[in-house]
């Protein structure tokens, strides 16, 4: 009853919101403005045809805090991202390995979790934005992706470096209409791929469940000054390729009544289930940003304000059942599967201090996902498709289970304090906790052999020591120019 209760909440939710693009992407149209404590630039550009024109987007959690873009050249602005972390687990895993995260990848060491170079180019509304990636994440994120093992040449290594890639042409109707393909990044689960953009370094399992990337196909539609409607084809769910022959569909609305607001709709349908075309998708992410004070002159509190994200889906056919098991075989009828679904939420809240230098963030999360269908599969734990070649392959003789009918819940809850002591670098420490349902996280075991070495040898008894609960702490230094 309980879980009936939650879902027709969320559906609820989902057909009244409204929505606003994910800043997340670097070829949104919205004009970002001088913040009041940037002494350089008093001046909003009046250029014509960018919606939200003369709004301050610099709060928002999944957006660029600069007030308006670095090194901006007539036909090229360049963009430089490093993002440096230390982590450490009270776990104290003897493999250093990080466990069910995107953003983080080791253990007790510093790290370069990302580092991105490129730029958008741009004449005569011809235009191309490319972002390469290095470090720890052009591993880890591709690794839930399967869609390379169908075919050849090696998608995931293909693809691996480049974070985004397209290109397009800007019409001049209406507010603006872009046209574009390549890769993008996605508007699913609020946050921002980069993490300089976001309030916090661990994502939720809101974000952290849901696609980083699509491929395909972009039509962004600027109907007035404050609303977008944005189409998409793609490949699939987070995937380079397609898995069978159904392109995914789906879309954003965006609309900001005003600078304190910001509202968005995110909703997908596609077939992603490998050599199971019959088993189809559908996922609808909503979000509500609001700042409720501003004062950005005052040494005490300058700001305030919050994100709410609801994200509800499931899969149906192909042996799952959706929203409902159905499991009977009285009389013998073909069960039609157990429930498939994905219902979770996230909520933070930022304070900013001394003129935005300084902020504190505290928030968290709760995610229930039967089937496991959307869940990170634990490092070194993850393929139905064992493969020595595949970086998703199980180890040893006990790897993760992620069959219809398995059940799984999560909830987070994390803090951070910020130093931006300009606007092209943020110090970040933060305390993070996650709880899981089933053993999930590594446990002081690791996740990788008996040593924490992969030179090690398994025995025929070994397997990765998860845990249910994890506290860590982080430290990050992130730069963007």
């Amino acid at each position: 009853m309980k879980t009936k209760l939650l879902s027709m909440a969320l559906f609820a939710f989902t057909l009244t919101a409204f929505a606003q693009e994910d800043t997340a992407t670097k070829t949104t149209a919205v004009k970002m403005v001088p913040s009041d404590d940037d002494d350089e630039n008093n001046k909003i550009n009046k250029q014509k045809g960018e919606p939200l024109e003369g709004m301050d987007a610099t709060w928002w959690n999944g957006g660029d805090r600069r007030s308006k873009q670095t090194l901006a050249g007539k036909y090229f602005t360049p963009t430089v991202m490093l993002d440096c972390n230390y982590t450490y687990s009270f776990a104290d895993p003897i493999d250093n390995t990080v466990v069910g995260s995107t953003a983080l990848a080791r253990n007790n060491e510093m790290q370069v979790s990302g580092a991105y170079l490129g730029g958008d180019f741009t004449y005569k509304g011809a235009r191309a934005h490319i972002v390469t990636q290095f470090g720890t994440r052009s591993q880890v994120v591709p690794r839930n992706d399967y869609s390379p093992y169908k075919g050849q040449y090696q998608l995931a290594d293909v693809y691996r470096y480049l974070a985004e890639a397209n290109a397009g042409y800007h019409f001049n109707v209406l507010h603006g209409i872009n046209v574009d393909a390549g890769m993008f990044m996605s508007y699913i689960g609020l946050n921002s791929y980069y993490q300089v953009e976001n309030w916090e370094y661990q994502a939720s399992y809101t974000s952290d469940n849901t696609p980083w990337f699509f491929n395909g196909i972009r039509i962004q539609i600027f109907a007035t000054k404050k609303l977008k409607i944005e189409p998409w084809i793609i490949n699939g769910w987070q995937s380079y390729g397609m898995y069978n022959k159904q392109p995914g569909v789906g879309g954003n609305i965006t609309w900001c009544p005003n600078e304190n607001i910001k509202l968005l709709t995110n909703n997908y349908y596609g077939a992603d289930a490998a050599l199971i075309p019959s088993r189809k998708r559908f996922h609808s992410d909503n979000s509500v940003l609001v700042r409720y004070f501003n004062r950005k002159q005052s040494k005490g509190i300058s700001q305030m304000a919050f994100s709410l994200t609801g994200d509800f889906g499931f899969e149906k056919g192909g042996g799952v059942n959706g929203l409902n098991s159905d499991l009977d075989t009285v009389g013998g009828r073909t069960p039609k599967g157990p429930a498939q679904y994905f219902a979770s939420v996230m909520f933070y809240n930022r304070i900013w201090f001394a003129k935005n230098k300084f902020a504190w963030t505290i928030g968290g999360g709760y995610m229930q996902n039967p089937g496991r269908y959307l869940v990170l599969y634990p490092t070194g734990q993850a393929s139905p498709l064992p493969n020595p070649s595949n970086p998703t392959s199980s180890a040893g003789a006990f790897p993760y289970s992620a069959n219809p009918g398995d059940q799984f819940t999560g909830f987070d809850y994390s803090t951070n304090i910020d130093w931006q002591p300009n606007k092209h670098v943020l110090f970040r420490l933060e305390y993070v906790h996650r709880e899981s349902s089933v053993p999930y996280f590594a446990g002081h075991g690791g996740v990788t052999s008996p040593t924490g070495y992969q030179t090690s040898s398994l025995t025929p008894d070994w397997k990765p020591d998860l845990i249910k609960w994890e506290d860590r702490i982080i430290f990050a230094v992130l730069f963007r120019l």
